[in-house]
């Protein structure tokens, strides 16, 4: 089975990277295209094996599975230039989530999902969010999520709910990230400590933490109720947080939120162009 990937940036290297070190797919079996075609050429010296197609017609034409990793507003264009080399057999999955699963259907005469992967996923971990279009049988969709739960953990999910699943599990670790950087960098201000200490032990609690919450039998909740003597210092520190934070991660959703109908306009506009002649 030769897979392919149109798109080298960020999340599309990520995938192909996290494939081939997983085992789950050999350098040999991936066809990638790139709109600065230096970037894919990059990953194939790294993989011997990989081939670099000069085309994403080619990549469509040759693979059996093809991942679509652009950013929404060339999606279009991608389709456009794909649409006559994919068979009826051919499985297209877009990874940008303002591209609506009717957009693909509507334009593609093949198989169609869309994946949602994590910057978590390249060291194998962190969730996978899979939607499938209808065109997908059990058997079909059984075998993708075998190929991602080689990376990670995939998790079947509403379409209604992309965007507030893709918040918690593909934005949350930058959003995660800044919690952290931000109680270092108080850390440092508050006590003098060197930075690159207060980063580690940081790191370290993050990690921990994760395993508390996925393997210890803790839900947030109950992890907090666990560690917080009542009266003692993090119960101060909780309710600090409960009172300065109240509406934040509320608002920070519609944000995302917000910016999230913008893309969906934009890309509907694109394949549904309802203008006026």
């Amino acid at each position: 089975m030769k897979i392919g990937f149109i798109g080298t940036g960020s999340m599309g290297t990520v995938l192909i990277e996290s494939f081939i070190r997983s085992g789950a797919v050999q350098p040999s079996s991936i066809m990638a295209s790139n709109r600065s075609r230096e970037k894919a050429d990059l990953l194939a010296a790294k993989y011997p094996g990989l081939t670099v197609a000069p085309t994403n017609r080619q990549v469509a034409a040759a693979c059996n599975t093809v991942f679509v990793c652009v950013r929404p507003l060339v999606f279009k264009t991608v389709i456009d230039e794909i649409k006559e080399a994919v068979s009826p057999d051919t499985l297209v999955i877009s990874i940008t989530s303002p591209v609506l699963l009717k957009h693909l259907e509507s334009a593609l005469p093949c198989k169609v999902a869309k994946v949602i992967p994590s910057i978590t996923n390249g060291v194998l971990s962190g969730a996978t969010l899979c939607i499938f279009g209808e065109r997908l049988d059990e058997r079909e969709r059984d075998s993708l999520e075998w190929l991602l739960g080689m990376i990670g953990k995939p998790v079947r999910v509403s379409e209604r709910h992309t965007r507030v699943t893709s918040d918690i599990s593909s934005c949350g670790p930058a959003f995660l990230a800044y919690f952290v950087q931000k109680l270092v960098d108080a850390a440092v201000y508050v006590a003098g400590v060197p930075h690159a200490e207060a980063t580690r032990l940081a790191s370290e609690m993050v990690l921990g933490t994760g395993k508390l919450l996925t393997e210890g039998g803790f839900t947030p909740e109950t992890l907090q109720q666990r560690v917080a003597v009542p009266g003692g210092i993090i119960e101060a520190g909780l309710e600090l947080m409960d009172r300065e934070l109240d509406s934040t991660f509320v608002r920070l959703l519609q944000a995302t939120h917000a910016k999230y109908e913008e893309d969906v306009e934009k890309v509907e506009q694109q394949f549904f162009d309802t203008a006026p002649e």
